[in-house]
């Protein structure tokens, strides 16, 4: 019977976020990315790093999922394996990781589970830098994109991007340093190189890489998911809030989508991409546009991307009162992005007012230049009959067609 040595080295990985921003109604830690979880997949790359005792902050009340996850990503490692619960703040819970970690334990590496691709290597370079004399040590990419300072919506001036560099994790610490640093701490810092910064102690790099990038909304899940797929494992398009299979990229897929507007929205009428002067307008987040937002529904549907809430929900305040065109141009990216192109959509409008024969044609076209595909547009006046017949509101249906472009 073979005995695992006791390392030197432990890895936290911080797995207690709720995910409000990725918009799942899940702790992100637990939303998959194509046929594994986040966690799973920060693990994976974790468990093919240098031995070490392994300490996952897991939500409260999931502990038990994140034990699950853990032994399924390297079962013959269970035994380097610790779960904790989380606490109120990011710095709460690597405090909660550091009090378990075991007596032998000279280097600590500090991991956030929502930067689930980090390969191995950047693992293997940290641990190689605090070995090497480092007491603190943080993988960077340098910056690319050029910066302003802006002051009151007025660019002040540039900001010299040869001093800058955006910091990721594992972050690797003697451990003597981190756990002082985090016994005198009197301040939440954004992260542990800043908290240990602050004691005093100098911060070496190494490089860090593209692929350690943070999964943070709904449009960082669909990269990763492109990443995963891109590297040849079978698995899913998903969304935060769709991960059904998706058939792989071999046929035309169609996808449906339906949305139901109420009139009473201020303002004129905005409908099918057109004003509509002197009708009133429909309520909504954005501008209550039903047949612009069926189609949006109806595109990502087919696409295996979730629905109009995942990408343009309230809690994208940039699309408050945003027209057809923000919403359709934007579809189509991601339907871009996830390997598809949009072959053509068809929207069937149930309404009483307004009266949309003369002007559909008009609308097919500012809707077709916006999506960059065909859209013919339909409306019927239900006979008088259900909401839509008592001119409450207006209720649309589209379906279309997507095609894969790889």
């Amino acid at each position: 019977m073979s005995i695992t040595p006791v390392p030197r080295i432990a890895i936290i990985v911080v797995a207690a976020g709720s995910g409000t921003r990725l918009g799942a109604g899940a702790p992100k830690a637990l939303v998959g990315i194509g046929a594994r979880s986040i966690l799973h997949r920060a693990l994976g790359n974790v468990f093919a790093a240098p031995s070490a005792q392994v300490v996952v902050v897991a939500p409260a009340g999931h502990e038990g999922e994140a034990l699950t996850e853990a032994r399924d990503a390297a079962p013959d490692r269970a035994d380097l394996v610790t779960v904790v619960t989380g606490g109120a703040s990011r710095q709460a819970s690597v405090a909660a990781g550091l009090a378990a970690l075991w007596g032998d334990v000279e280097i600590v590496l500090v991991h956030d589970a929502a930067r689930a691709l980090t390969p191995a290597d950047v693992f293997e370079r940290i641990v190689a830098a605090v070995a090497a004399g480092s007491a603190a040590v943080v993988p960077v990419l340098p910056v690319v994109d050029t910066l302003k300072r802006v002051s009151g919506g007025v660019v002040a001036g540039a900001v010299d991007r040869d001093e800058l560099a955006a910091a990721q994790t594992p972050q690797g610490f003697r451990r003597d340093v981190l756990e002082t640093a985090y016994r005198v701490a009197d301040d939440e810092y954004t992260d542990d190189a800043a908290l240990v910064a602050a004691a005093g102690h100098r911060v070496d790099t190494v490089r860090g890489d593209e692929r350690a990038f943070k999964i943070t909304t709904p449009a960082d899940l669909e990269r990763a998911a492109r990443l995963v797929a891109d590297g040849g494992e079978p698995t899913r398009a998903i969304s935060a809030r769709n991960d059904e299979p998706a058939v792989p990229h071999a046929q035309p897929r169609v996808g449906i989508g339906t949305d139901v507007h109420a009139f009473g929205g201020a303002g004129t009428l905005w409908l099918a991409g057109l004003e509509w002067p002197g009708e009133p307008a429909l309520a909504g987040h954005s501008d209550g546009d039903a047949v612009a937002h069926a189609i949006v529904d109806a595109a990502l549907s087919a696409a295996g991307l979730g629905d109009i809430g995942t990408h343009f929900g309230t809690a994208r305040p940039e699309f408050a009162g945003a027209h057809a065109d923000a919403f359709l141009r934007r579809t189509a990216e991601l339907v871009r992005e996830a390997g598809w192109a949009v072959g053509n959509v068809t929207v069937q409008v149930q309404a009483n007012r307004p009266r949309f024969a003369p002007r559909r044609h008009e609308a097919e076209r500012v809707l077709s230049a916006a999506l960059g595909a065909p859209v013919t547009v339909g409306a019927t006046t239900t006979d008088g009959l259900g909401f839509t017949g008592r001119s409450e509101g207006v209720s649309a249906t589209a379906v279309a067609l997507v095609v894969p472009v790889r």
